[in-house]
């Protein structure tokens, strides 16, 4: 019995600690959501800040971005076109596309890229700026951290997977067209024909929401385990492991749930 519940307490300690961790990161997210639609939050210090972190994270990655979804894409169309043939499916190439590319696919890959990039790279700041006590003296001059430094990167995050994720659908749909010429003999209407019929409302509204809750937690995270840095310098990278483990977390969670409902 004693070696049972000591197997029972190692087991449920880190279960209650996650536990924990999630409800502390729920909390700290309700409070940046007031933050964020609430319009004293935005500044004009604050709105600069937006502007440079969208240019970071949006701009800077256009060129890798682009190459990885003209790559990618292409290889990926190519074989989901070659199998809708083999299996005489050319009548649901639209809803094919436009379900699984747009609502699927383009979110997915953009916020692997982005949290690969600029999630570790909001930790690794956040928490230097623990180390070095920067944050308190942001407090000393009555600067508001929230204000200044969580709410332009939080909404930089959203709008960077929002503008991808349709950047990403864009070159792989325009793909799309160059394989349906080539295996199907669709001409340029046809194909577009194919794709305004098979397009529905709810698959473009999904695939925001989807987006905007990607690129909200691949930002909110880093930020709260950058905050959980002590003031040493060994505590960057462990504030940063531990952070993009619950980003990667994060993200299947929400692709989950997003399926979960769309097929409800």
């Amino acid at each position: 019995m004693a070696q049972m519940a000591q197997i029972l307490k190692t087991l449920g300690n880190p279960f209650v600690k996650n536990v924990l961790s999630a409800q502390e990161t729920l909390a700290f997210a309700g409070v940046v959501i007031s933050k964020v639609f609430s319009r004293r939050s935005y500044n004009s210090a604050t709105k600069m800040v937006l502007v440079n972190q969208i240019y970071f994270t949006a701009v800077e990655i256009l060129p890798l971005f682009i190459t990885v979804s003209i790559i990618f894409g292409s290889l990926l169309i190519g074989i989901v076109f070659a199998v809708i043939k083999d299996l005489g499916l050319a009548e649901y190439l639209g809803s094919i596309l436009m379900g699984f590319v747009v609502t699927e696919l383009a979110p997915f890959i953009t916020v692997l890229l982005i949290a690969l990039r600029s999630s570790s790279a909001i930790d690794a700041e956040i928490a230097v700026m623990k180390v070095n006590q920067e944050l308190n003296t942001l407090s000393l001059f009555n600067i508001d951290v929230l204000d200044y430094l969580f709410v332009p990167r939080i909404v930089n995050g959203m709008v960077s997977v929002v503008l991808l994720s349709c950047l990403f659908s864009i070159l792989v749909l325009g793909s799309g067209m160059l394989f349906s010429f080539f295996i199907f003999g669709m001409g340029l209407d046809t194909y577009g024909n194919t794709l305004l019929n098979s397009t529905k409302f709810s698959d473009i509204v999904i695939m925001l929401l989807k987006c905007m809750t990607f690129g909200f937690f691949i930002t909110l995270i880093p930020i709260r385990f950058g905050l959980r840095a002590s003031h040493e310098l060994t505590s960057i990278p462990v504030a940063v492991l531990n952070g993009m483990v619950k980003v990667f977390i994060a993200i299947v969670i929400v692709e989950v749930l997003s399926l979960i409902l769309r097929f409800i």
